[in-house]
């Protein structure tokens, strides 16, 4: 059988033929899909700018429907949905970027991230813990650590707050020796709370040696202290954190006039804190001296009047209420009504307010329950900031 030449020579022009179509129509498809999907996201950039996170979200899942490959549109199709509160669907899209074996490296870890933050706020505390310390060693190991932090605040679970805390630290990315102190204190007020307070008093002396010039741990001290009925040494913690953190002096003034009148120590006390008062007047440390002065034998008859001195430097609803409290009226019979209606009007001014996001309180805390923010709330009251 002889081979005929011709058939390769007409073959060889019908295979080129056909190879420049079919790249031609692979090129066509390219272009089509191209077209689609900068389309599809450019559409949802302009939902998002004007705030249309629904349209934008439609926009962004056709986008990723049209071109699955593209990480980019993931990330931002998560993060949208992590904005928006939807964390089950925000979860499942970073989940499938971890799943893809085409991912490279950085996009890995950074995924990874995501689906923390993913837990983080869905309140899934748990997850997002085993999500965060896969982020060891990576770019986004400081941001992790202080995510791990404030999870492990949320959970009040201080000692593995300080273990993070410790390696923050280690690595010169603040001091949280203040912060140390506080979750050694807040394992002792549990040490209390559980009835065993011998376990709770090395705690607090741990915490002072950590922050000597914090003034939690000498209060802590104190009051454990005072309940022991140990109030020579309550009176010497509270002294001592009165001259280490002098700008905690109305949240100390009470507490150490009472221990003053209890351990016979009214003289100096009521000297101290009235260089204080003199230094930075404030109506706590006020109400101390004038606790004082009323357990005098011969009791001052200006003591009342230290309130009208308080209003000749500083204008005080809380004094005029305090020092009208004890004054005769020209009609008393009015008085009742008239010191009502100032106690009502001084409320909402004896609270504390946060400084980091404005919640108030009757009473003074260390950590604020609105924001969680440590040390936010000052020792004065809010007629005073």
């Amino acid at each position: 059988m002889s081979f005929d030449v011709s058939w390769i020579l007409l073959g060889l022009p019908l295979t080129f033929v056909a190879g420049w179509l079919a790249s031609r129509l692979d090129l066509h498809q390219l272009r089509i899909e191209n077209r689609q999907a900068p389309k599809a996201y450019f559409k949802g950039l302009n939902f998002l700018l004007n705030e249309q996170q629904d349209q934008a979200i439609d926009a962004f899942i056709e986008a990723v429907q049209n071109d699955p490959d593209t990480s980019e549109l993931h990330f931002a199709l998560g993060n949208l949905f992590r904005r928006r509160g939807e964390y089950e669907r925000a979860v499942r899209v970073h989940e499938h970027l971890l799943s893809r074996g085409d991912l490279n490296e950085a996009d890995h870890q950074r995924a990874q991230h995501a689906l923390a933050l993913d837990y983080l706020k869905a309140g899934l505390l748990d997850r997002a813990e085993a999500a965060l310390l896969k982020l060891e060693g990576t770019p986004f190991e400081e941001q992790a650590r202080l995510a791990l932090l404030a999870n492990y605040e949320r959970s009040r679970d201080w000692p593995q707050a300080a273990l993070v805390a410790q390696k923050l630290t280690a690595d010169g990315q603040g001091n949280f020796d203040t912060r140390l102190a506080h979750y050694l204190c807040e394992q002792a007020d549990a040490c209390v709370s559980d009835q065993e307070p011998d376990r709770a008093l090395p705690l607090l002396h741990q915490a002072i040696a950590t922050a000597p010039e914090a003034p939690r741990p000498r209060i802590a001290l104190a009051q454990l202290l005072t309940s022991q009925g140990n109030a020579q040494e309550a009176y010497a913690a509270l002294e001592v954190a009165l001259h280490a953190a002098a700008p905690a002096a109305p949240l100390i003034a009470m507490a150490l006039a009472k221990l003053a009148i209890q351990t016979g120590h009214t003289p100096q006390t009521h000297q101290l804190l009235m260089n204080h008062y003199e230094a930075n007047p404030s109506l706590d440390v006020l109400d101390a001296i004038v606790a004082l002065e009323a357990t005098q034998s011969t009791p001052s008859p200006t003591a009342r009047d230290w309130y009208v001195h308080h209003l000749e430097h500083e204008p005080s609803l809380i004094a005029a209420a305090k020092w009208i409290a004890g004054e005769k009226l020209e009609h008393e019979q009015f008085h009742p009504q008239v010191q009502r209606a100032l106690d009502h009007a001084v409320k909402p001014l004896l609270r504390y307010r946060c400084a980091a996001c404005g919640f108030e309180a009757k009473q003074h805390f260390w950590q604020c329950p609105g924001c969680q923010a440590w040390d936010s709330y000052p020792a004065r009251r809010v007629e005073e900031l």
